[in-house]
């Protein structure tokens, strides 16, 4: 059986006051192609496919659209779960009815996990959806007090499954969890606050094949049994030089996997670009990606008036200025030094150390004392 598996679109996200979704939806008709070209027997989307709970109304559109797309259009099943950033209800809505179409939504837990069932050449392939939650919610939803965090959460629903599972199908679970041993990256919510919202590998253990989704980096566990598809985008700097794509998954009759990669090339990409201000701007005419969002990190230590203006002459969609020769790396005073104590010129010249990591040079330090100097004397004329 081949499976498309793909995770983490997060519609509607906004990054630097800049709406993505224009962006999301080329993305997405790359995803459609693919299907087109690919021919998968099911489509698996692990979690968070909105960026936040209640999306705008146009990220609830393409996603309408794109799915309309590949279970009417390709006639390719689908198979959806929540993640952390979706709303169970709100994605859920409609459920039963559009299973009929073939698009599996499961938003909300339930204590039992019914399985889709699809058929191939080899047999019947039973696939477990299981949305994200809470430990608080599996408590009271499995009846099971002893649930403390996502761990045992996670364990005691596939517990469940293991169960009611038929030995004689091939299994795959869909989830959204950090699985230890993954690599994580800045875009990711955090699962937990004030707890461990990490799972052991092990919790799958007698699975054919696990796709699971919250982590954006693509990236497999366990000699490919275990899947993370990654972001459909790029939604950090700190991702600028991740690949992104989606994985092709085809399982044979004995419930093996192998698992190809295929990439997504965005509209416009995120990179970081770096230099003194003036290159950036001057290597601009040779660089085909001009309208890629960019983050520059200019090595200028001086003053620059609308540094963000002249960067956009250059690079329409920059986003972001780093400046990280004034990032504070340098040593200030002595901690419990009384400001009032302490000399003008010498509370600037450790304020301009601290700030750029450099002592304040000879010829500058002449300015500044003459500076000082003349603001004194005016001060002791308008005293008079």
């Amino acid at each position: 059986m081949r499976i498309l598996h793909t995770a983490d679109w997060h519609l509607g996200r906004v990054y630097h006051g800049v709406s993505l979704l224009e962006d999301q939806a080329q993305v997405l008709d790359e995803l459609v192609a693919l299907i087109h070209s690919e021919k998968p027997d099911a489509v698996l989307i692990a979690g968070d496919i909105y960026d936040r709970s209640v999306p705008p109304a146009e990220a609830v559109r393409l996603l309408d659209d794109t799915l309309t797309r590949i279970v009417i259009g390709e006639r390719v099943p689908v198979i959806v779960i929540a993640g952390n950033h979706d709303s169970p209800d709100r994605l859920g809505f409609g459920a039963r009815l559009l299973s009929e179409a073939g698009l599996t939504v499961r938003g909300t837990v339930t204590a039992d996990v019914a399985p889709v069932i699809l058929r191939d050449g080899d047999g019947e392939v039973a696939f477990y959806p299981l949305p994200y939650a809470e430990p608080s919610m599996l408590r009271h939803c499995l009846a099971e007090e002893s649930i403390a965090d996502h761990h045992a959460g996670l364990r005691a629903q596939l517990n469940r499954v293991r169960a009611l599972h038929d030995p004689s199908r091939r299994s795959v679970v869909l989830a959204h969890a950090f699985v230890i041993g993954g690599t994580a990256s800045e875009s990711e919510r955090p699962l937990s606050v004030g707890g461990s919202g990490a799972v052991g590998s092990d919790v799958f253990d007698g699975f054919d094949f696990v796709a699971l989704g919250h982590l954006h980096r693509p990236q497999a566990l366990e000699g490919g049994r275990l899947d993370y598809a990654g972001s459909l985008m790029k939604y950090s700097f700190a991702e600028a030089g991740h690949g992104k794509s989606v994985s092709l998954v085809d399982i044979d009759g004995r419930g093996q996997t192998s698992i190809r990669r295929l990439p997504l090339a965005p509209r416009r990409d995120l990179r970081i670009l770096e230099g003194s201000l003036e290159d950036i701007v001057h290597r601009a005419a040779g660089d085909p990606r001009r309208d890629d969002y960019v983050l520059a990190r200019i090595s200028d230590t001086g003053a620059i008036l609308d540094a963000m203006s002249k960067l956009r002459t250059a690079y329409p969609n920059a986003l972001s200025i780093e400046r990280p020769q004034l990032s504070g790396s340098g040593a200030g005073l002595e901690a419990g030094t009384d400001h009032r104590k302490v000399e003008t010129q010498d509370l600037f010249a450790s304020f301009y150390r601290e700030m750029t990591g450099a002592a304040l040079g000879e010829q500058a330090g002449q300015l500044l004392h003459a500076e000082i100097a003349a603001l004194s004397e005016t001060d002791r004329e308008a005293a008079r």
